[in-house]
């Protein structure tokens, strides 16, 4: 499940991930991430931390709390808050690891499939 507020950006990310072998969900709107989440119950979220309405903390704090989604691992993307400021941040919200904007896409399949990897274990 990819979250961004930024559809242009959903839709390169998607393409990617596609062309790796994922199936994808695209969601754009922070407010309806929780409901997704917990009928999708998707296998790994992808989760902006700055977006408007829900920032992606409060999206991740959220998720926490169910039990259908709490398990569920976030990698949170970032091009606003620095390396030092997000990785506190996401470890004091559950988040599993993090990405900085613009990242290149080898990258992200790589930590999505370091993440993955690890939830099987």
């Amino acid at each position: 499940m990819i979250v961004d507020d930024d559809k242009e950006f959903i839709e390169e990310l998607e393409e990617t991930l596609i062309m790796s072998g994922y199936t994808t969900m695209a969601i754009n709107d922070s407010t309806t991430v929780l409901n997704a989440a917990r009928n999708a119950k998707p296998d790994l979220i992808l989760l902006d931390l700055k977006m408007d309405r829900m920032s992606g903390f409060q999206v991740a704090q959220s998720l926490k709390k169910f039990p259908e989604t709490t398990t569920i691992p976030i990698m949170a993307m970032t091009g606003y808050f620095t390396r030092e400021e997000y990785s506190s941040l996401t470890e004091m919200y559950g988040m599993q690891a993090c990405i900085m904007k613009p990242f290149n896409p080898l990258d992200v399949i790589a930590k999505i499939e370091s993440l993955l990897a690890n939830e099987l274990r």
